[in-house]
């Protein structure tokens, strides 16, 4: 795996940003506009998986990024939780329910997969 000098390099940044970008702009329209609550929530799940990427990487040591990691792969299911019951409360469309489910899927599934890359690189580390 590349060595990445930026954390705006990482695809399971750009992921999370984008997720969170088209968060604020649902929010910004009804049903959920005048929903306060619901709102701040799923907006703070959703800018927290990148915000965890980012100041997890700017501590430059892999442990504490691996931390960080796993705390953006928990909002990524806090973020997941709370479109589930958006939609079951027919406050967000299928189409875009299923475009952000699997979105977030697939950032927690790249983002597992960089935890183990960056586990094994450690143990792999210690033993030499």
């Amino acid at each position: 795996m590349a060595k990445f000098q930026r954390f705006e390099d990482l695809e399971i940044w750009k992921i999370a940003v984008d997720i969170a970008v088209e968060i604020y702009n649902i929010c910004d329209n009804e049903p959920l506009r005048s929903d306060w609550g619901m709102k701040d929530q799923i907006r703070r799940a959703a800018c927290s998986m990148s915000d965890n990427i980012a100041e997890g990487f700017e501590y430059n040591n892999n442990p504490d990024f691996i931390r960080f990691l796993n705390y953006a792969k928990g909002s990524a299911g806090e973020f997941r939780n709370k479109l589930i019951i958006l939609f079951k409360a027919g406050k967000i469309v299928e189409t875009k329910y299923n475009e952000f489910y699997n979105k977030s899927i697939e950032f927690s599934s790249k983002t597992k997969a960089l935890i183990e890359y960056l586990k094994k690189f450690e143990a792999d580390k210690k033993r030499k």
